[in-house]
């Protein structure tokens, strides 16, 4: 029979793709439990449903059904239970459910009126502890009387400087604390409390008697944002003793088997964000000093390479049983590893999942035999899969979407690895059209990611995939400024945004326009957020663009200080010092500051509920081009954040595909071609 003739990705393909996030290993290493994700394109909903899947023989099945959003599925120690958040009894409050192995009616655990960021089970199945931000009073009372939910807040008072989130919106005057809740019949007690302070990341002992977590307890963290500590709270007694750490943020903070040690990320130092993050390991009782677990390795302990298809979360560190290996993930080259160390004076690190591609959640079974893991790369959004200890061999336990990509010509990616004009290394990736004619002269889009301290690389980018369908070479890199490359890597760009990230970007460039296939006289660039700061620089520097999209851009630092849910921080990267003390240093690596020298047509795309890049900087974008004279439009998303090209509504997340292309297509394809 003749070979099924595959087409290209569409835009509308985000609405077929399910996506799998969350996979937890049952105690006996039996089973597997995960939230698989979907869009139902009438509403515009977004739902999960918990599956489960045997870990050595048999298909996943459903175990929770209904248009609800069920997930972060944790079994119980024994392995009878789930545990799980959802918002099947009220859409806008999710509650933690349970429900058992073998099927039944899921029940309701908790009842509180708040946000629940985790959980955890305590050693012996009785309790969980939670970390919940309850919801501010005015607002719970506003809820409960009509009149005045109809007539809306009618102000906010401000206190302190970290007043909203992308993402979230105004933050409430309520705290993140601490409770544990009852299995038994649900009963709620507050471990910690206060207005000034948030609780986070908690973990048990093994004991179950005491719970580790992170604070950051200066006279106001607002203003001392990586002052985080360690600390430990009784159950029985409710006291609190701070775990002596080097300065710095932290966070995941995990006991060791035999309770002695706690092990958490973090580096040291405040306003150093380019540091990497680092494995440590501390006393939990004795005296005694942090011990860096990595600190001979230039590698950056972190999930962190980016997709659009589902963010990978950073596992904490997780001990072996005997407790003398701690299993971690690393950010490196382009991809996420799975990586171990020896717990001794001498850490020597072991490989655990490689190869190309990234790995999310994990875990092990109680005895350690069988691995849990989440992996994707570049042909596939992510599976759950299993390895054999023993044997080292891994299987695939899913195979969601296999039908749907089995469909699509994704064209061919191809790594590449060149020099900079410093003589550095660098690495990049160039993926070509579906149905690639060598013999062609191809229209290309450099594609510049945000951050800037994270990477590209071996995860899936539905945009990439769209954008080459529509007949475009799409390349992208990791520029100094970016993680994965060593601590020298990202430093290179502080206090100098727009020099040599510039120079790294102009000689990927430089190295694509001479593939034969690529004509050099049709090239677009794009880039969201820093990418869309560096797009902005580029516009400003050269001409050798035909057209650029700017995305949730950076445009004036000046302008940008205090208006970012980030607030004061950005001066860490500028020098760290405020604008009226360093309004050179500010101007100086403003785009708009160098946006007179522009004729590039520019679209400029920004998102109106964006807290992380106020809208007002792709304005000032727009309405410079505009009395320029270049050709500019702008399309702005309501009600969307930051993240709208990731997380946004799907239907918007098409508008804006199409925009990109459309504008693209307007200006480097004249011809049609």
């Amino acid at each position: 029979m003749p070979q099924r003739t595959r087409r290209a990705m569409t835009a509308e393909d985000l609405y077929r793709f399910e996506l799998i996030s969350e996979p937890h290993i049952s105690p006996n290493g039996e089973a597997a439990v995960y939230a698989l994700h979907r869009v139902d394109r009438k509403t515009e909903r977004k739902y999960s449903n918990l599956w489960l899947v045997p870990t050595r023989r048999g298909r996943p099945r459903p175990f929770t059904q209904g248009d609800q959003s069920d997930q972060r599925p944790r079994f119980s120690p024994d392995g009878s239970l789930v545990a799980f958040l959802s918002n099947r009894a009220d859409e806008k409050q999710p509650q933690i459910f349970l429900i058992p192995l073998e099927g039944g009616e899921a029940r309701q655990l908790t009842h509180v009126s708040g946000s629940i960021e985790a959980f955890e089970w305590s050693p012996d199945g009785k309790r969980l502890v939670i970390q919940l931000r309850k919801k501010d009073a005015e607002e719970a009372e506003r809820e409960k009387d009509e009149e005045k939910k109809r007539l809306g807040i009618v102000s906010r008072r401000i206190t302190r400087v970290f007043f909203k989130l992308d993402g979230v919106g105004f933050l409430p005057q309520e705290r993140w604390h601490l409770w544990t809740v009852e299995i038994s019949d649900g009963k709620a007690r507050t471990l910690t409390s206060g207005d000034v302070y948030d609780e986070w990341a908690p973990a048990w002992s093994p004991d179950g008697k005491e719970i580790v977590f992170c604070s950051n307890r200066s006279a106001d963290p607002d203003l001392d944002p990586d002052a985080d500590d360690l600390f430990v709270v009784s159950l029985k007694s409710h006291s609190t003793r701070r775990i002596a750490t080097p300065v710095g943020p932290k966070g995941s903070p995990r006991f060791s088997p035999d309770g002695k040690w706690i092990a958490y990320y973090g580096h040291e130092g405040k306003g150093q964000a380019w540091r990497q993050t680092r494995l440590w390991i501390v006393p939990a009782v004795a005296r005694g000093k942090a011990v860096c677990l990595t600190e001979e390795f230039d590698f950056n302990v972190s999930p962190s390479t980016i997709a659009d298809m589902g963010a990978l979360p950073q596992v904490p560190p997780t001990w072996s049983r005997d407790g003398k290996r701690i299993f971690f993930q690393v950010a490196h080259h382009g991809g996420t590893t799975l990586k171990s160390v020896e717990v001794n004076p001498t850490p020597k690190v072991s490989e655990v999942i490689t190869g190309p591609g990234a790995v999310g959640a994990f875990g092990f079974d109680r005895d350690e035999k069988t691995l849990l893991y989440f992996h994707g790369d570049l042909r596939d959004p992510g599976q759950v899969w299993v390895r054999d200890m023993a044997s080292g061999r891994s299987r695939a336990l899913t195979n969601v979407n296999a039908r749907l990509l089995g469909l699509i010509d994704l064209g061919e990616t191809e790594e590449v690895w060149f020099e900079g004009k410093s003589h550095n290394e660098l690495q990049g990736w160039i993926l070509t059209p579906p149905g690639f004619d060598r013999r062609r002269k191809y229209p290309s889009i450099l594609e510049i990611h945000g951050g800037p301290m994270t990477q590209y690389g071996q995860l899936f980018m539905h945009e990439f995939y769209y954008l080459a369908a529509q007949g475009y070479v799409v390349y992208y890199s990791n520029p100094r400024g970016s993680q994965g490359y060593g601590e020298a890597h990202t430093k290179a760009i502080w206090n100098a945004w727009g020099t040599v990230d510039y120079e790294d970007l102009m000689a990927w460039v430089d190295l694509v326009e001479k593939r034969p296939y690529v004509d050099k006289k049709r090239m677009g660039v794009t880039g969201g957020s820093y990418g869309g700061y560096m797009t902005n620089w580029i516009i400003g520097h050269t001409h050798r663009f035909q057209a650029a999209v700017t995305q949730r851009c950076v445009s004036n630092f000046i302008s940008m200080y205090g208006s970012s849910d980030f607030n004061w921080t950005f001066q860490h990267e500028l020098g760290d010092r405020p604008p009226w003390e360093a309004l050179e240093d500010y101007w100086r690596q403003s785009p708009i500051a160098h946006i007179g020298k522009a004729t590039t047509p520019t679209l400029v795309i920004h998102n109106e509920d964006d807290h992380r890049c106020e809208i007002e900087q792709g304005e000032q974008v727009f309405v410079a081009l505009k009395r320029l004279g270049v050709p500019t439009e702008m399309v702005r998303f309501p009600g969307e954040p930051h993240g709208l090209s990731r997380t946004g509504r799907t239907d918007r997340r098409i508008v804006r595909l199409k925009a990109i292309s459309g504008w693209f297509d307007r200006h480097l394809k004249p011809d049609g071609r």
